[in-house]
């Protein structure tokens, strides 16, 4: 057998306001995947997948951030890798497709994108729920009917380590 030497990555998509429960749960996150050794992979552009960015670091893990524009970061983006597209909005595809998963936090109409496409191409959802914004209606509004992947909500931290557990991207200790 063949030993696996890449990590976990899990995307951290959406978007919620400092000082919302919203937003410290997308700092809690990132803390937890770092903890769990998955890779984050996050835009860090809005203020809930930054923070989700700044706190994974934090906890010592690893950061991809895929940026729209062709041109490096200034060098305090919380990233341990940057990629730069410069493809604008359709860095959104590259997004969806390089996490084993999404954890979607309120969102827009960036996120919204972010998520079909995610969908699409048979990522798991994991939406927050109970905070408001738009990934509290995903688990009952799929993006259509297909089924593709499942939407396997969370409200908590230790709700979300059930789930990433359940998908298998929390390697044993």
């Amino acid at each position: 057998m063949t030993p696996s030497h890449r990590r976990p990555q899990v995307c951290v998509l959406g978007s919620a306001e400092p000082g919302s429960a919203a937003h410290e749960l997308a700092g809690e996150a990132g803390a937890l995947l770092a903890r769990l050794g998955i890779t984050v992979v996050s835009g860090c552009g809005s203020p809930a997948t930054k923070v989700a960015a700044e706190r994974a670091i934090e906890a010592g893990g690893l950061v991809l951030s895929i940026v729209p524009p062709d041109e490096m970061p200034p060098p305090d983006w919380p990233a341990t890798v940057v990629i730069p597209c410069g493809m604008g909005d359709a860095r959104n595809l590259l997004m969806a497709l390089a996490g084993d998963a999404c954890i979607v936090i309120g969102g827009r109409a960036g996120t919204i994108s972010e998520v079909c496409l995610a969908w699409l191409h048979k990522r798991p959802l994991l939406p927050l729920v109970g905070c408001g914004g738009w990934s509290d209606a995903l688990p009952s509004n799929p993006p259509d009917e297909r089924q593709n992947s499942p939407i396997l909500p969370w409200g908590s931290v230790a709700e979300l380590e059930a789930q990433l557990r359940g998908l298998g991207l929390v390697r044993a200790p």
